[in-house]
């Protein structure tokens, strides 16, 4: 039982890896006929393939170009795995705000985490790329989030991340709001730095964090 499964979980995971639409649609089907759980085959099967595929990519082995059809590969089986996620939407969401802050325009990491914190029941409110810091601070204060999720993949715009905590604050809001960062260049030591409340390094993490943060089970 738990070997099939992980057969599963390893074609979900290589199809996305190499962009194989059909494999992962496949896969999706049968992980679903076995009656494995869809948050597993999402976790463990198409999100870990998106993370070797962002690795390779980190590793200049694949291109933008590749990262986007790993994507639509994984989007293929987010599809038809979602619908059997347990329904959270009657309960109070815990909302989050998202995006990649001004001057930077790579968002697939931060869709990635949107995904995976979605799917792991909140509300995010995804703001894009190239987010003026400002309405980072207007709308988590607009939508009463308690959370803010921070990306960058350049160094020369990382020090917005550190503005957006600054303006927080002066918006008297600061403890209200729990702040993680993430990207390339961003690492534990300068979330430390500019007092973020948390940096992941992935997407997987990312949720493990919030709820950690958030202090939810």
């Amino acid at each position: 039982m738990e070997q099939k499964k992980e057969e599963l979980l390893k074609r979900l995971s290589d199809g996305v890896l190499e962009m194989e639409e059909d494999d992962v649609a496949q896969a999706a089907k049968e992980y679903l006929e076995a009656g494995y759980l869809a948050l597993d085959g999402i976790m463990e099967g198409l999100v870990d393939g998106m993370n070797r595929a962002s690795q390779l990519y980190e590793e200049e082995e694949y291109f933008v170009t590749d990262l986007l059809l790993c994507s639509d590969a994984m989007y293929v089986g987010l599809d038809i795995l979602r619908p059997y996620l347990p329904d959270t939407s009657g309960e109070d969401k815990i909302k989050g705000v998202i995006g990649v802050v001004e001057g930077d325009t790579h968002d697939i990491g931060k869709n990635l985490v949107k995904i995976m914190m979605e799917t792991a029941g909140f509300d995010m409110i995804d703001l894009g790329r190239d987010v003026p810091l400002q309405k980072f601070v207007d709308t988590a204060k607009e939508k009463k989030a308690k959370l803010i999720c921070l990306s960058t993949l350049m160094t020369t715009t990382m020090g917005g991340m550190e503005t957006v905590i600054r303006l927080l604050e002066e918006a008297g809001i600061r403890d209200q709001v729990k702040v993680m960062i993430g990207g390339g260049p961003i690492s534990q030591k300068y979330a430390d730095k500019i007092g973020a409340d948390g940096y992941s390094q992935n997407a997987v993490e990312a949720v493990k964090l919030a709820k950690n943060l958030l202090n939810i089970a």
